[in-house]
């Protein structure tokens, strides 16, 4: 899909994002309660994401827990970042770091733009404080760039299609 096709899907997603009370329910039966709490402190857009992840990894076959957990928990640490910030993000991803320059420089922006940028390593540090193992907390670090050679493609496969 081209990319402003797929942005808009995730614009799109980010605005409709719901978790029914069946699906927090059903993540009782195998997440832990240091991922739940976690989980609960997400924003819906990135909960809603983190449970779509796990369905397109159960989908391909994985069954490790742990990898199920980074793929719900992966996105943790963006907090509270608002849509615009989102889109000030992605835009800077497409059209130069400058764009998210000038946006960090909006009023209440610089600390959103900040956790965007830094997401994925203070993801990791949320989930290895949960308790999850060296493994997942990489690719949680990784998940842009992963290395795992078993979950790695899945998982950022996962990430980007969801």
């Amino acid at each position: 899909m081209p990319w402003w096709g797929s942005k808009a899907r995730q614009f799109r997603a980010h605005l409709a994002a719901r978790v029914t009370a069946e699906e927090r329910g059903s993540l009782a039966a195998w997440a832990r309660p240091a991922e739940l709490a976690l989980f609960d402190g997400m924003h819906v857009a990135d909960r809603r994401h983190g449970l779509d992840v796990v369905g397109y990894l159960r989908r391909e076959g994985v069954t490790d827990r742990d990898v199920l957990a980074a793929g719900l928990l992966h996105d943790c640490g963006k907090g509270a970042a608002g849509v615009w910030p989102r889109v000030a993000w992605s835009l800077g991803e497409r059209y130069g770091s400058g764009l998210r320059a000038a946006a960090a420089r909006l009023p209440g922006w610089s600390d959103q733009m900040a956790r965007l940028r830094d997401h994925a390593a203070l993801s990791a540090d949320a989930v290895a404080a949960a308790g999850l193992p060296p493994r997942a907390v990489a690719l949680v670090r990784e998940q842009d760039d992963p290395s795992d050679p078993e979950y790695g493609r899945v998982f950022h496969a996962a990430d980007e299609a969801c």
